[in-house]
This record gives structure tokens, C-alpha cells and sequence, in this order.
């Protein structure tokens, strides 16, 4: 088959590349895990065998996402919002309004975050043997110890694209094709082309803090999961989080790569072809995973009184721009003004916990101390407002806030790895109305 045409979306002021293959009436797009490069995917027959047995079922779009690949390199730091982005650039560029989302190991993360958070841009979610948790916890015990990681990092920031790193690599990633000379020279040169050694160590930092746990029971989109054969693990874990979920077991393989093994691909392939033919129309979502932002004016009535009612609401008129603005910048949709604070809500977690970081100084510099608490969870959408349990989960933490300081649940701070956010425990507490207790953290700075 030959390449494709390599076209370009804007995500923002990045440039994301992209190709299109096949024609079918279904849209898949195929999120590939930390690597990936358009140019060296059509060098390796069998994953080309995979691209052309998705495209047999549908148009497929792949992208490099942003830092990897053809797409623009970016200094900042790429956090899981940003690679939600991307995917929705690249649908927008090709008229896609919902597509299924074909992810396998460390991208199914990101696949989970998109269904939840656009389920009205996400026709299906198929996850080939998810890793829903980075790090190794009492309730998930498949991930990497902390420890492991640490050497792991240690051994990426010493050795990538180093060829014998890399082929060490490709024994533990696809143990049933390493031992080929050319699988082992393509994924050298595929993985070098993929990220430079900074956005490796950056792209695996990601998958370490990254858990998505929280976000399973708020994906109401059909889903197929592919997990590893016979013994119950993540794939089973995510199964049995995520309503109506269909578990498909294949035959075994070893590796990270359901593509290498003719079985396997077999197997794979003809369950995705049940799934899509199985899906029905969409509908407008009552249910959508959003991030809620509650921000209070700290010692507001005793500065009212102080001022008076003209001064007050001059300054009071001052704190609504300056919100605005950083709500305009960072994608976020004003709710509610009442009294002296703001309730807003946002698709991404990181953003929104931009905007508290952002308004904290300007509005110092006008006089005005703030508090602000974050929580992502599931919300009801009714008439254009966002009402349910998060929106009052969202509502204690920010009562919790000390003066200045912006809280979040332990929900919105696992969603944010990669964006450089860093975090303070603040313990677990005991929100009011709500029966369960929540871990609490602090932003840093």
C-alpha cells in the first residue's frame, strides 16, 4: 500500500500531523501509545497489515500527537488534555464529527478521558489490554512498583535511542519479532524518529502519574476491551468499571503489540469489525465527565463594609474581568456569579486549574484574596446547566481552602500528569453531604 498524504491540523498554535486512510462510513481513529511516527509506520509490514485491516472497516486517522513523530516539537510540557486536543483538531480538519477510538497499553488512558469527557465526539472505545493506573496501588497491583520506575526513568534518560537500549526494548515490547534483524532495525529507527530523549522521558513520566480509576464509571459509550488471555488483570478491572463494557479474550501473546502475531490480528480484527458493524446512532449526552472550579473572595463582607456599596462594586466589577479573561484563555464556560464568587466549568482538568492559578496574583494585585477548589467528576447536563454530586463535591473543597490557596481532589490531581502541575497532600477529609471521604491536595506555588 502506498503511504498516504501527510496533512496538518492546528491544535491551538500547534501543528499536529495526520493521514486519512480508507473511506468507510465509520471514523476510527487509531490512538497510538507514547511513540509514534507517520513516516517509518509504513516501513513495518505488519503494522501496515493492522493499519489496512482497521481502514477495511472504516476511515482511519492517525496523528503524530504533539512532541512525536511529524508533528510540531513544543518545549512545554504535553499533559493528556493537550493529546485530547489533538484529537479533536485532527477530526475537526477532516469533517469527523464522532469517530471510535482504537487504543492499546499506555494509550487507552487517553482513550478513557476522551470518551468520558466528549462522549457526543466518541461513537466507541476499544482498548486493547488497558493500563488504567501508572503506578502499582493496593487495587492494582499490575502497574510498575514506584521503585521500577524509578529505574526505568533513570534507564531513559541514560540510554534513549541508544541502539542497544532499543533493542532491548523491542525483546520486552514484541518478544515474538525481535529476534528478526529487520523488526529490530525498523523499530530502532521508529522509535527514534518517534520522540527525541527529553520527550521520552517526559512521555513516560506522563504514564507513571497518570490514573484514570476515577474517570471509568463516567464512560457510558459503548466499549470493547481486548484483555490478556485467561488470567483476570487490568482488562478485567476495566470491564467490570465501565457500564455494559464487552470483554473479548484473544489468543495469548507476550509483548505490548496485538499487530505482530497473525492470531492475534486475526482475532482482533474480526471482533473490532462485530463491534462497529453492532454500533447505533448517536445521541445528544446527558452525562458528561467535566472539571468543576468554585472560587470564593476571602473576607468579602468585612471589605464590602469596609469600602462601601460604589467602591465595592468597582472592585467587585474589576475580580469578574480579570476571572473572565483567564476563563476565556483557558477553554473554561462561566455557570454561575453568584455572590461574590465564581462556578465554572471546564473539559480538562489541567486548564482548569490554570485559571485559579492565574487570577490568584492580579487579583493580590487589586487587593483581593481568593480560594478555589477543583473536582472532575460526572455531571448531568440539563438545559445548559451542569448539576450533580461533583458540582457539590467541587463546592466543599473550595469551603476547605485556606486564603490563597487553590484545593483539589484526588481525582483532578491523577488526571494531570505531564502538565507540570505539582501537588501538596492535604490529607483525607470528610466533605460535608458527601459519604465518603476525599484525599485533598494543595498546588504548589
Amino acid at each position: 500500500m502506498k503511504p498516504p498524504e501527510v496533512f496538518y491540523a492546528r491544535s491551538g498554535d500547534v501543528a499536529i500531523a495526520y493521514q486519512v486512510v480508507g473511506g468507510g462510513p465509520a471514523d476510527i481513529v487509531f490512538v497510538r501509545g507514547i511513540t509514534g511516527d507517520l513516516v517509518s509506520t509504513w516501513d513495518q509490514p505488519l503494522l501496515v497489515r493492522h493499519v489496512e485491516g482497521l481502514a477495511a472497516l472504516g476511515r482511519v486517522l492517525m496523528l503524530d500527537k504533539r512532541g512525536t513523530g511529524l508533528s510540531d516539537r513544543v518545549r512545554e510540557v504535553q499533559s493528556i488534555e493537550t493529546a485530547m486536543d489533538d484529537i479533536r483538531a485532527v477530526m475537526d480538519a477532516v469533517g469527523s464529527e464522532s469517530a471510535v477510538l482504537w487504543s492499546g497499553s499506555s494509550s487507552t488512558g487517553l482513550g478513557i478521558l476522551f470518551a468520558a469527557t466528549y462522549p457526543d465526539r466518541c461513537a466507541g472505545l476499544a482498548l486493547i489490554d488497558p493500563r488504567i493506573k501508572g503506578t502499582r496501588a493496593p487495587d492494582y497491583p499490575w502497574a510498575p512498583t514506584k521503585d521500577e520506575w524509578r529505574e526505568q526513568l533513570a534507564e531513559i534518560r541514560a540510554s534513549w535511542g541508544e541502539r542497544g537500549y532499543l533493542e532491548r526494548l523491542a525483546h520486552e515490547w514484541a518478544p515474538e519479532v525481535a529476534d528478526d534483524d529487520s523488526f529490530r532495525d525498523w523499530f530502532v529507527w521508529h522509535m527514534r524518529r518517534s520522540l527525541s530523549p527529553g520527550a521520552a522521558l517526559t512521555a513516560f513520566r506522563t504514564a507513571m502519574e497518570l490514573d484514570v480509576s476515577d474517570v471509568l464509571s463516567a464512560v457510558r459509550v459503548p466499549t470493547l476491551i481486548f484483555p490478556r488471555p485467561s488470567v483476570p488483570g487490568p482488562g478485567h478491572y476495566t470491564a467490570e468499571r465501565i457500564r455494559g463494557a464487552e470483554l473479548v479474550e484473544l489468543p495469548p501473546f507476550r509483548g505490548v503489540y496485538t499487530w505482530v502475531d497473525d492470531d492475534v490480528h486475526e482475532a482482533t480484527m474480526a471482533a473490532t469489525a462485530r463491534f462497529i458493524a453492532g454500533l447505533g446512532g448517536g445521541s445528544s449526552p446527558e452525562r458528561v465527565l467535566a472539571t468543576i472550579l468554585f472560587t470564593d473572595i476571602v473576607g468579602s463582607t468585612e471589605l464590602a463594609s469596609r469600602l462601601g456599596d460604589a467602591a465595592w462594586r468597582k472592585l467587585l466589577n474589576q475580580h469578574h474581568a480579570i476571572v473572565r479573561r483567564e476563563l476565556g484563555r483557558f477553554q473554561g464556560r462561566e455557570l454561575d456569579t453568584a455572590g461574590d464568587g465564581f462556578f465554572a466549568a471546564f473539559d480538562g482538568p489541567a486548564r482548569a486549574v490554570s485559571v485559579a492559578d492565574a487570577i490568584r496574583n492580579p487579583l493580590r494585585a487589586i487587593g483581593l484574596e481568593i480560594r478555589a477548589g477543583l473536582h472532575t467528576g460526572e455531571c448531568e447536563v440539563s438545559d445548559g446547566k451542569i448539576v450533580g454530586i461533583a458540582v457539590s463535591i467541587g463546592a466543599r473543597i473550595a469551603s476547605l481552602a485556606q486564603p490563597g490557596e487553590v484545593m483539589v481532589s484526588s481525582t483532578v490531581k491523577d488526571l494531570v500528569a505531564g502538565s507540570g502541575l505539582r501537588f501538596e497532600d492535604r490529607g483525607e477529609h470528610v466533605l460535608k453531604g458527601i459519604p465518603e471521604p476525599w484525599r485533598l491536595f494543595a498546588l504548589r506555588g
